[in-house]
């Protein structure tokens, strides 16, 4: 199973939402961490996907963004869409200072199914860290590659152990992927069970970082993951040519995304998020940065859906 790692900004979720609306076979199980104090575009995205039967994790004590640590005002705030329990995870980022208080949360609230996500720098000789992960009320355990100690604690107490990677290799500035035609994005999705995972997790094509806004650029690219051969996916970065300032971005648009047009069809390669790109030079119009990046966000929950329904597991 692939379990795509985002955050709660808007065209993340319009993401998810017409992922939801596009396959009825499911591989993917998205984790979502709110980073808004606002959440009507989270809650349309929640009310889409439980329509559709699309299952996800909620992050409830987020670590970035305006509504870190907020556990309280999200379970408030979206308290009507999260009532039925069947439709959803309830997700908890693990730190060295927090494990007392999720094992009670969790009691308090009697959450079933539950995921940790346990990232970086954790201090695994902890008993308390241990304490939680044996909970009975935890199924799955999303661990850094690498992290052996705690790969052990999870399959001790028959845990689901998830691997998150970051692959998404970002550049100083849009013009440099110039230089970077394709990148290398993952082999993962044909070698995580022999490693003695249960799934797969990524950030997209997004930095692990959490950025807020953004600004203008100077070239505008656009990142398409896509499956190069049997073994592995790669990434492809489109890159518009008139960089020399910030004016004309649609015009910038047109260059980027004519190039992967031609890319999309030498290679024969199609999902509704290519169609869109398609629509869009066809037209002639530009859809926004905001829209550019949900198109690359959805093809690669697009594509590793399509990879997970065909593989045997």
């Amino acid at each position: 199973m692939y379990y795509p790692y985002l955050r709660g900004k808007q065209f993340e979720l319009i993401a998810l939402r017409e992922f939801a609306d596009l396959y009825g076979n499911y591989k993917a199980i998205p984790i979502i961490e709110p980073v808004k104090t606002v959440f009507n575009s989270l809650v349309l995205a929640v009310s889409v996907m439980k329509s559709k039967g699309l299952k996800f994790a909620l992050i409830l004590n987020p670590q970035v963004g305006d509504i870190k640590g907020q556990t309280q005002l999200i379970e408030t705030g979206l308290a009507d869409v999260l009532k039925d329990r069947t439709a959803w995870s309830p997700a908890f980022i693990v730190n060295n200072n927090n494990h007392h208080h999720i094992f009670t949360h969790i009691n308090s609230q009697n959450y079933q199914d539950v995921f940790l996500i346990c990232k970086d720098n954790l201090d695994t000789t902890a008993s308390s860290l241990e304490l939680i992960i044996q909970m009975e009320n935890v199924s799955n355990i999303i661990i850094n590659a690498g992290n052996s100690r705690l790969k052990r604690l999870a399959n001790k107490g028959n845990k689901s152990v998830i691997r998150l990677d970051d692959n998404f290799n970002p550049q100083r500035k849009n013009s440099d992927y110039i230089n970077v035609l394709e990148e290398m994005f993952t082999e993962e999705h044909n070698f995580f069970d022999t490693d003695g995972y249960r799934g797969i997790s990524d950030y997209t094509v997004l930095p692990s970082e959490f950025i807020d806004g953004g600004m203008l650029p100077r070239a505008l690219a656009i990142h398409w993951t896509y499956e190069k051969n049997p073994d592995s996916i790669w990434v492809r970065h489109f890159v518009s040519d008139t960089n020399d300032d910030t004016s004309n971005v649609q015009g910038k648009f047109a260059e980027a995304a004519r190039k992967a047009v031609t890319f999309f069809e030498s290679n024969n390669i199609v999902n509704q998020s290519i169609e869109d790109v398609k629509r869009y030079v066809r037209e002639g119009q530009y859809p926004g940065l905001g829209v550019i990046k949900k198109l690359s966000i959805k093809n690669h929950i697009e594509l590793m859906n399509q990879i997970f329904t065909r593989r045997v597991i």
